[in-house]
């Protein structure tokens, strides 16, 4: 695993992403840990240090964007990994339909990844390095009946990610997605599922986190899901996967 020196963490206050802090600031890196909760962001300083710097931001000011990402990335005194891992999963019934929930979901999950993504992807261009990673899930590999603009968005995750591989290659950019499932978080507190480990997931964000391309942070999880893809729509349809 690389070791890194100066990394932002969006949606660092929980989860995933809370974890993702607390690791990399305990390995030595200097971490910006952005979210909207400014308690969850002042007990995660008080509980790591120096190491930590703070900033309330909402995702979805995406005109605040550029400036922000100049202020942290200088603040930290440089810039080697970035990971959007903020993302919002409101319970919808099972013949819901709530565009506010729905525009929730995209304005979040993808908008506000593209507003942060696409300024590292400028920086990293032009440095020729850096690890540019975005927390997908398994949720986006099929149009399931269950929550359908959450899967919209992951599936947006996956693309956009692929789209920025393709285009920051030639510059020695490693570009990352990570696809966990279900993880134990405020956002799936109501599922009755088996829950992943949000530490262990973070864990296996940063083990790959220099490593370009798609990965599940289970092998049966990509084994499952070569099948799942693949599966004819009318099957699809009758299963409860």
């Amino acid at each position: 695993m690389k070791s890194f020196s100066h990394a932002i963490v969006v949606g660092g206050s929980s989860g995933i992403g809370a974890e993702l802090v607390r690791q990399l600031a305990r390995g030595g890196a200097k971490v910006a840990a952005i979210a909207r909760r400014r308690d969850r962001l002042e007990s995660l300083k008080s509980e790591l240090g120096s190491n930590v710097l703070i900033y309330e931001h909402d995702v979805t000011h995406y005109d605040e964007v550029p400036a922000l990402f100049q202020q942290v990335t200088k603040e930290l005194g440089g810039l080697d990994l970035i990971i959007y891992a903020a993302g919002v999963m409101p319970q919808v019934g099972p013949e819901e339909f709530d565009f506010e929930k729905d525009r929730q979901m995209i304005e979040v999950n993808v908008l506000g990844m593209i507003a942060w993504l696409n300024q590292a992807a400028v920086r990293f261009s032009n440095t020729r390095s850096g690890s540019i990673v975005g927390i997908g899930s398994l949720a986006g590999e099929r149009g399931r009946c269950a929550q359908p603009v959450y899967n919209t968005s992951k599936a947006a995750v996956a693309t956009y990610m692929e789209a920025l591989r393709n285009r920051l290659a030639r510059f020695g950019v490693a570009i990352v997605t990570i696809k966990p499932g279900p993880t134990a978080t405020e956002m799936t507190a109501h599922m009755h599922s088996r829950m992943m480990d949000p530490a262990a997931v973070a864990m296996k964000v940063l083990e790959k986190a220099d490593q370009t391309g798609e990965h599940y942070v289970k092998f049966v999880h990509k084994v499952m899901f070569a099948v799942v893809r693949n599966v004819p729509s009318f099957i699809f349809r009758r299963t409860n996967i």
